[in-house]
């Protein structure tokens, strides 16, 4: 028999290397093939119920590092809430209509106008299954847990059918709208956008001044008087019928030369000098309101331009007379409307200046930009013109720039009641808290909301045309739509003629014939996504309106969280949540944002191969993602080291516990020693404060505060002070049984506490705890418990840990000065104060073997400490090396090896303990080569 033979060295299976990349599919396959999922929602059924609504990414291409924080955040949530007393489902979701199936579709040569409408869409629908799957894929392979097998899908038929209701309950309460407006329009996608659909990137624009000579100034201005504007459009000019005033502001007229200009009084400086007037000579001073309805010449037709009173004119930048053209701007459209002037678009879907445009027809609108000036400049009313940079909205898919353009559209009003939308505001608890304001501040300044796009992906708005061209929006005709979508699919919408979509023996005075025409719009995505709180919510059985929680990235305040605000307020009279959490965006290590032409992608399959989906979700979980969190293959690497630490620590535990069956041998919590039971109540902190974080959806807390207790109370502690316990002494030693208690205990309730973060870790651990349910999935979190002398332990335990953390200061110091090697060489001896010595005596413990060291002696109170002590505040220490030799069974270095005869190699205490457990080793001796 070797030495070694007679101690409980930790013996497990369970591998230090985890192999994630290989052996995390494997977990994924057992977890599908056992329905682990369903398993768990069955054993929910009945309990209070959390609903996170997922946010349905767009069906296009293989996920990338946004997705991976957004889909593992939201898993942590629900595997936490499904484990803590809720019934949690997760239905995943899809958005599947829209512009970038239609992109992707053209790149491979699909011509859509050389197909019908419904084999053009087929294509899209086939197109949008296939990146699904893909996309599933990919989720899966994250560990994300759902109802993978039943998501819910924009395209579905009832999906469908749902949004063309909650369209039909805005249009009953009078939201809905036909009109002529300008909107946000991108020529390179020849259709409307959202407002969600606009980025902003800079752009280099002209900036001139324009003259515009009074025709009728009112008594006030003579006609040999200009009024300047300025603009950064010039492709706007032959738009333009009027200009705006603030009837607040003071405006002066102004002598140059032999010409007289009038701009507002507190920007003639500015002005001036951007002009280069010199010396201007003010000649009158008067208010905006004293201009109202003059009229001025426009300086390339022969027509006149009214001058208008409004508040949204600035002395931000400009001369304070604002260039006013009601077919290209939201200002000028509704001041414009006020003064009865008409609503021109003077450029086609494509861009090009039209026949509103006379002398510019048929040019490309940025390129009308030099043409105007010059044209400006020839009739002598360009006063400058200069080049600047500024921030301009862009298509976020095209990445071109976009006009606001005057088009007939369906609009769903927001005035009519955006009072109600804000007040539901106040209803819902916002993660970070700014991000009320911020949804706030969007609804109540946002305009009405174009609904409509010029498409062909995408839900038909369900709207017909009698005879006469009345818009025909019934509930009757609403409804029958959507039974039809919900049987056949919107398809049918483009497969049947107008009369074969309405109801049967439908009529109407509009149309004396019975004919009728639909529409061929459809509707805007965001109408499709943000009607998913009736579509699922509402709809599926195992799920609840309104939801607990929505959670996507800050982009989606003027997106999904936006429109789902809108319809469910504007069909429901509630806001669709309770509660929202919006994450920043994920950026290159740099700080730039992710993009292929910028070659500083890093899409999770890549970290997924290299370190393990584990080691994405573990980063998840450390990182502030309130904010923009920057991504970089060297954080997964630093991540990656975290892991390891917190697998080794839990191998250790998992080692160590082989041979104890809690059923058993647990030892009960006041029979347990000191530092035992200062142990447990550490871990049931642990629990209250990891728990509490969860709640808070404070992911980077529950890491930390669980690797910290691993790392520093249990590996660079109790565990490192245990070894001379679960090692050394008898296998039932009660105080071996103790610690093991210890162990077990934290072992079980870490590896539950850390199952929605490290699932795959967790499942490879918990067949070792010899608990009753088959995953850990399955089990239930642990509570947190209250001990009676909790209180007074951790007092006295940190004052210990002070203690402790001098004296091995003390022991580097010995270290250094070659004094000692390991510290189980070292003899110290302690000069305490008396509150040092009133702690050390309450710790009840063996000291020796909390400092692992071979020797400890606290000096009588009476003596004082020698000159080469270290000092200390309340204690000074004293390190030598231990007298005697190391028994090779302990390590310790005694002095009292071979006091007993039979076994002369070891030490007293190892002796005792072999001669009891081990009486081959007394009859027939050790063996002579190794421990």
């Amino acid at each position: 028999m070797k030495i070694k033979d007679t101690l409980n060295m930790g013996k497990t299976s369970f591998p230090m290397r985890a192999g994630l990349p290989k052996n995390e599919p494997i977990w994924q396959k057992k977890w599908d093939e056992d329905h682990v999922y369903e398993q768990r929602q069955k054993l929910n059924e009945g309990k209070p119920t959390f609903m996170l609504h997922d946010g349905p990414p767009f069906a296009n291409g293989n996920i990338h590092m946004g997705h991976a924080l957004n889909k593992i955040s939201k898993d942590i949530i629900v595997r936490y809430k499904s484990m803590n007393g809720f019934r949690a489902p997760y239905v995943p979701g899809w958005d599947t209509h829209g512009l970038p199936i239609e992109q992707q579709l053209a790149k491979q040569g699909v011509k859509r106008k050389e197909m019908s409408m419904t084999d053009y869409r087929e294509l899209c629908r086939q197109f949008a299954m296939q990146e699904i799957d893909k996309q599933r894929t990919d989720f899966k392979r994250l560990g994300v847990m759902g109802d993978w097998e039943h998501p819910y899908i924009t395209l579905q038929h009832h999906y469908e059918a749902s949004e063309i209701r909650v369209f039909g309950a805005m249009a009953k309460k009078g939201y809905i709208y036909h009109g002529l407006k300008p909107v946000y329009w991108s020529w390179s996608s020849e259709s409307t956008l959202a407002e969600a659909e606009i980025e902003y990137h800079d752009d280099k624009s002209p900036s001139i001044y324009v003259a515009f000579k009074v025709v009728d100034g009112k008594g006030l201005l003579d006609t040999d008087t200009y009024l300047v504007i300025w603009t950064t459009t010039p492709w706007t000019i032959p738009a333009n019928y009027g200009i705006t005033v603030n009837p607040r502001f003071d405006y002066v007229q102004v002598q140059v030369g032999d010409k007289k200009y009038v701009v507002a009084a507190e920007l003639l400086d500015r002005v001036a000098e951007e002009i280069g007037w010199e010396n201007p000579k003010i000649l009158k001073t008067f208010k905006g309101t004293d201009m109202d309805k003059m009229t001025a010449q426009h300086p390339l037709y022969d027509r006149t331009s009214l001058v208008m009173n409004a508040d949204h004119v600035t002395l931000d930048a400009g001369t304070g007379l604002v260039h006013t053209a009601p077919g290209h701007g939201e200002d000028d459209y509704k001041v414009g409307v006020k003064y009865g002037l008409p609503v021109v678009s003077v450029v086609d879907a494509k861009g090009y200046m039209n026949e509103y445009a006379p002398g510019f027809e048929g040019v490309f609108y940025d390129d009308a930009n030099k043409q105007i000036t010059q044209a400006l400049a020839d009739k002598g009313a360009l006063l400058k013109l200069d080049f600047f940079t500024h921030s301009y909205p862009h298509d976020w898919r095209t990445k071109k720039p976009v006009i606001f353009r005057a088009t007939t559209q369906w609009f769903a009003s927001i005035d009519a009641f955006r009072d109600q939308i804000l007040k539901a505001i106040d209803t819902v608890d916002f993660k970070p808290s700014w991000g009320k304001t911020r949804l706030y501040n969007m609804i109540r300044d946002r305009g009405d909301w174009v609904i409509s796009r010029q498409r062909a992906w995408g839900v038909p708005l369900p709207i017909f045309y009698a005879e006469d061209g009345e818009p025909i929006i019934e509930e009757e005709t609403i409804n029958h739509v959507a039974d039809l979508f919900g049987k056949y699919g919107s398809n049918v919408w483009f497969e049947r003629e107008a009369k074969d979509l309405l109801p049967e023996g439908y009529t109407n005075p509009h149309s004396p014939n019975g004919q009728f025409t639909k529409e061929k719009d459809i509707m805007d995505v965001w109408f499709d996504s943000g009607s998913s709180h009736q579509a699922v919510l509402a709809a599926r059985p195992e799920l609840s309106f309104p939801a607990d929680l929505y959670l996507e990235g800050s982009d989606q305040y003027r997106g999904w969280f936006n429109s789902s605000l809108i319809t469910s307020v504007a069909a429901t009279g509630v806001a669709p949540y309770r509660g929202i959490l919006s994450q920043g965006f994920t950026l290159d290590g740099k700080g730039r944002k992710m993009s292929k032409s910028l070659g500083n992608t890093i899409v999770p399959a890549t970290i997924e191969k290299q370190f393990g989906a584990e080691i994405i979700r573990l980063w998840v979980a450390t990182v502030d993602s309130s904010s923009d969190v920057r991504v970089s293959v060297d954080n997964f690497a630093q991540t990656s080291e975290a892991y390891r630490k917190i697998r080794n620590t839990m191998r250790f535990m998992v080692a160590n516990t082989g041979d104890f069956d809690p059923e058993k041998d647990t030892v009960a919590y006041d029979e347990l020693g000191s530092v035992d039971r200062y142990m447990m109540v550490r871990l049931n902190q642990i629990i209250k404060q990891v728990k509490t974080a969860y709640d808070a959806y404070d992911f980077a807390t529950v890491e930390k505060t669980i690797s910290s207790f691993l790392v520093n109370d249990l590996s660079a502690f109790y565990l490192d002070v245990a070894k001379d316990v679960v090692y050394i002494e008898a296998k039932d030693d009660p105080k071996r049984r103790g610690m093991q208690t210890v162990m077990f205990a934290a072992l079980l309730a870490l590896t539950k506490l850390i199952t929605p973060i490290l699932p795959h870790t967790a499942e490879e651990v918990w067949p070792y705890l010899k608990q009753p349910e088959a995953y850990a999935a399955l089990a239930d979190m642990p509570e947190a418990e209250q001990f009676d002398d909790e209180s007074q332990l951790l007092d006295i335990w940190s004052g210990f840990m002070d203690f402790r953390s001098e004296v091995q200061k003390a022991l580097e110091l010995a270290r250094d000065n070659k004094v000692i090697g390991k510290s189980l060489e070292a003899a110290v001896t302690v000069y305490p104060s008396e509150p040092v010595r009133d702690m050390l005596d309450d710790v009840d413990a063996n000291v020796m073997q909390l400092l692992i060291t071979s020797h400890f002696e606290i000096a009588p109170a009476t003596t004082q400490a020698p000159a080469n002590a270290e000092q200390f505040d309340d204690m000074a220490v004293v390190v030598k090396h231990a007298d005697g030799e190391v028994c090779p069974r302990c390590r310790m270095v005694r002095t009292d090896i071979g006091t007993d005869p039979k076994l002369p190699q070891l030490c007293s205490r190892c002796a005792a303990i072999v001669e009891a457990n081990f009486p081959d080793a007394v009859t027939n001796g050790f063996d002579k080569v190794g421990r």
